[in-house]
């Protein structure tokens, strides 16, 4: 698999191996650009855009990481509910049901799609998604 195609594409396959250098190089990202924001060389907007502009390709990953496991990548819905639910404002709520609302449901999802799509080996052989995955190719990256 190439590398537009790991970030881009939302069809196929990947292995748990380029779900997690995604899921680092992701999460290294984000630290990067809030940090800079942070220290106000850039501003929070800037910082957002970056954010925003990453979510496309984690998108994919996640999708191609859920069709490994035989499952539709619609699955990927659930990390939009689980930010929903972090961003809401549930004040309206008694605080017990906040708390439920606003942060243990989101941690529970993003707790149980990280364990489902980052620890669980992928179906064996080719299934409704294609074939067995092949690993990115990062070394002929630039050929």
């Amino acid at each position: 698999m190439t590398i537009q195609k790991w970030c881009f594409s939302f069809n196929g396959r990947i292995g748990r191996r380029d779900f997690w250098i995604w899921m680092g190089l992701w999460s290294l990202l984000l630290v990067i650009i809030f940090s800079i924001a942070g220290s106000g060389w850039v501003s929070l907007q800037t910082a957002a855009f970056g954010l925003v502009f990453s979510l496309w390709p984690t998108a994919a990953v996640l999708v191609k990481r859920l069709h490994d496991r035989n499952k539709s990548g619609w699955w990927a819905l659930l990390v939009v509910l689980a930010w929903m639910l972090a961003a809401g404002n549930w004040s309206m709520l008694a605080e017990i049901w906040q708390w439920g609302v606003g942060r243990f449901i989101p941690t529970l999802i993003g707790v149980m799609m990280l364990i489902d799509c980052g620890s669980f080996v992928g179906t064996e052989g080719d299934n409704r998604f294609g074939p067995e995955p092949t690993p990115v190719d990062f070394k002929n990256a630039g050929r």
